[in-house]
C-alpha cells in the first residue's frame, strides 16, 4: 500500500503515536505428523522430558506473573501458567510417548490439539481459553526443541506492534516504554488484547483486518487509538502533531463536570486492594466498580469473612469519605469457581454466574455481604453495593432485601443482559441504583462473543442496539430517579463518554489512565450538545456511522488530540 493510505479497524485504546513496525514473530512451527522416537529407544526420558518442560513453562510465566504491576496481568499469567502444568494435557502427551513413541514435541502438539478440541466443544468460557491452550502448546514445543519461548522481538528503540492477535500472556508482560502502540488484525473491542492495552495506557487498534499483509518490518506507522485508525508512512505534520500530542501531559483535578457545570463523577475499576491508592492518585471521585473476584479466584473454597474483611479495608481506607460501589462476587463464564460454578454446562455465559450462584450457593454471598457490612463500618468510605447478573425484578427484590438485612442501604444492579434494560424501571423501583456493564451488556445483545475476533464488529458498544438499551436504561431510572453509572470498557472513550452523559448517564467508572482524557473533553462540552450527539448516535443505524458523526459534532476531540 501507498504512502499515506489508510487501514481501519476498532479503536480499543486511545492515544496517537508514531512508530517503527515490528512484527511478531512466525509463530512455532508444528512439528512434523508421525515422527517418532528411534526403534528400540526408550520412551521414559522422553516422557520425562514433556514433564520437566511443563514445570519450566509454568515456572516462567508464574515469575512473570509476579513481576507484572497490574491485576489483570498476573491473573492472566497465573491462568496460562495453570494450563502449562494441566495434567490433563501432561498426562495425555506423556501417553502418546510411552504408547505410540512420538517424540516429545509431536506429542504435546496433538495432546494440546484435543484439549483444544474439547474446550471449543464445550463452548463459553473454555472455548475463550483456546488461544491460551496454543499459546502453552508453542511454549512447551520451543522448550522441548531448545528454541526461543514464543514472544516479543529484542528491540532496543520504541516500536509499533503488528500482529494478527496476542496471547494474553504475551499481552501482559508488553513494556510501555517500548510498544509504543498495538495493532491487529483480529480481536475485538472487549478482548484481553484491547482491556490490557488500556489498562497499561499503550494505544491500540484491532480488527485491522489485513495488517500483517500490507504492513513491512520497519515501516512507519501513525497509529490513532481513539479512531482505529493507522496512516501507512504518514507525513512530516501528522508526525510533528502526534508527538505534539504525547509530549502534554493531562492531569485530573478530581472534578468531573460538564462545560456548563453538571457534575459527572469520573470513577475508577479496581481489580485488587493494590490499585487502589494509584487510583485515588489519579484523581479518582471514587471507584464505580471494585471487582471482588480477586480474593476467591484460585481457590478451592471461599475465603472466610475475616480475610476478606481485611481485603475490603485495603480498598475502603484509600477513599475515606469517597464512594466505592462493591461488585458482588461475579463468578461463571470465564471466572470459573469450584465452590459455586459447574464443569458441565454447555454454554456458561448463558448460565450460572453472577448472582445467579446465590440461589444454590446463599453462604457465599452472605459471608461476602458479612464481610463488606464489617468493612464499612470500620472505614469512613461511602459504600454502596451491586449485583452482577441481574435479569428480573425478583432477583432485585431479593438482593435488595439481604443487603438491608446487613445494614447495606445503597443497593444496586449491574445492568449487563437486555431484560435488566428494558426492565429498569420495575427494577430500580427496588435498587435504589444501576451501573451498566457494556462489554456484557454488547455480548448478550449482539450475541457476540466479546472475545471472538470474527465477531469483533458486532461486539462495539457503538452498536445502536446497545445505545438503545442503555437509552432504555436511563429510562427507567429517570421514573424512579435513581443514578445510573457505566462502569464498563466504553467509559474510557472520551467521545462515547459524553454520548453517554447525553443519555442521563451520572457516574462514569474506567481504568485511571483514561480518566484525564474523558475529564478534558466533559470539561468543554456542555450537557446541551451531550444531549445532541447523544441523539444522533441513537439516530444512527450504524456502529460507524455513529462513532463518526459524534466525533464529527464534537471538534474538541481533535483539538485535543483524542
Amino acid at each position: 500500500m501507498p504512502a499515506g493510505a489508510l487501514i481501519s479497524g476498532i479503536g480499543v485504546s486511545p492515544g496517537r503515536v508514531v512508530g517503527p513496525a515490528v512484527l511478531l514473530p512466525d509463530p512455532v512451527d508444528e512439528p512434523a505428523s508421525g515422527r517418532r522416537l528411534p526403534p528400540g529407544a526408550d520412551p521414559a526420558p522422553a516422557a520425562e522430558a514433556i514433564a520437566a518442560a511443563s514445570a519450566r513453562v509454568r515456572e516462567a510465566l508464574d515469575a512473570a506473573a509476579e513481576r507484572a504491576t497490574e491485576t489483570d496481568s498476573r491473573d492472566l499469567l497465573h491462568a496460562t501458567a495453570a494450563i502449562a502444568a494441566d495434567p490433563t494435557l501432561v498426562a495425555d502427551a506423556v501417553a502418546r510417548v510411552r504408547e505410540q513413541h512420538l517424540v516429545p514435541e509431536r506429542a504435546v502438539w496433538e495432546a494440546a490439539e484435543e484439549v483444544a478440541r474439547q474446550f471449543e466443544a464445550l463452548g463459553g468460557y473454555f472455548a475463550e481459553r483456546v488461544r491460551d491452550i496454543a499459546d502453552v502448546r508453542d511454549r512447551l514445543v520451543a522448550d522441548l526443541t531448545g528454541r526461543p519461548a514464543p514472544g516479543l522481538p529484542a528491540r532496543d528503540e520504541p516500536y509499533v506492534l503488528v500482529a494478527e492477535d496476542l496471547a494474553p500472556a504475551l499481552t501482559a508482560t508488553l513494556d510501555p516504554a517500548l510498544v509504543l502502540a498495538i495493532v491487529t488484525g483480529g480481536g475485538g473491542p472487549t478482548s484481553h488484547t484491547a482491556i490490557l492495552a488500556r489498562s497499561r495506557g499503550i494505544p491500540a487498534v484491532v480488527a485491522a483486518h489485513g495488517v500483517e499483509q500490507h504492513v513491512a518490518e520497519g515501516r512507519v506507522l501513525l497509529v490513532d487509538g481513539a479512531a482505529g485508525t493507522v496512516v501507512l508512512d504518514p507525513d512530516a505534520d501528522q508526525v510533528a502533531a502526534a508527538l505534539a500530542r504525547r509530549a502534554r501531559a493531562r492531569t485530573f483535578d478530581g472534578t468531573g463536570r460538564t462545560a456548563d457545570g453538571v457534575r459527572v463523577d469520573l470513577l475508577a475499576n479496581v481489580g485488587d486492594p493494590s490499585e487502589a491508592a494509584p487510583a485515588a492518585a489519579a484523581g479518582a471521585q471514587g471507584i464505580g466498580l471494585f471487582r471482588t473476584e480477586f480474593g476467591f479466584l484460585g481457590r478451592t473454597e471461599a475465603p472466610g469473612v475475616d480475610e476478606q474483611v481485611a481485603l475490603y479495608r485495603q480498598v475502603l481506607s484509600a477513599f475515606g469519605g469517597r464512594k466505592v460501589v462493591v461488585r458482588t462476587l461475579d463468578a461463571g463464564a470465564d471466572k470459573p469457581l469450584p465452590f459455586v460454578t459447574g464443569h458441565d454446562e454447555a454454554n456458561p455465559a448463558l448460565g450460572v454466574r453472577g448472582l445467579r450462584t446465590a440461589a444454590s450457593h446463599p453462604e457465599v454471598l452472605e459471608d461476602q455481604l458479612t464481610a463488606i457490612a464489617r468493612a464499612a463500618a470500620a472505614e469512613d468510605a461511602d459504600v454502596w453495593v451491586m449485583a452482577p447478573m441481574v435479569s428480573t425484578v425478583d432477583e432485585a427484590e431479593e438482593f435488595v432485601a439481604a443487603c438491608a438485612r446487613h445494614g447495606l442501604d445503597r443497593a444496586g444492579v449491574m445492568v449487563e443482559v437486555p431484560s435488566a434494560a428494558l426492565l429498569a424501571g420495575p427494577i430500580l423501583a427496588h435498587a435504589t441504583f444501576a451501573s451498566i456493564g457494556t462489554n456484557d451488556l454488547t455480548q448478550y445483545a449482539m450475541a457476540a462473543d466479546r472475545l471472538l475476533g470474527s465477531v469483533a464488529e458486532l461486539s462495539d458498544p457503538w452498536q445502536p442496539a446497545v445505545l438503545q438499551l442503555i437509552a432504555a436504561t436511563c429510562a427507567g431510572a429517570a421514573q424512579q430517579a435513581r443514578p445510573v453509572g457505566v462502569c464498563g470498557e466504553a467509559a474510557a472513550d472520551p467521545a462515547l463518554a459524553c454520548v453517554l452523559v447525553g443519555l442521563g448517564v451520572t457516574s462514569l467508572s474506567m481504568t485511571p489512565r483514561a480518566l484525564a482524557d474523558v475529564a478534558a473533553v466533559l470539561a468543554a462540552t456542555t450537557s446541551q450538545t451531550c444531549q445532541q450527539v447523544a441523539r444522533l448516535a441513537l439516530a444512527s443505524t450504524r456502529a460507524s456511522d455513529a462513532r463518526a458523526v459524534v466525533r464529527q459534532a464534537l471538534p474538541v476531540l481533535a483539538e485535543l488530540d483524542l
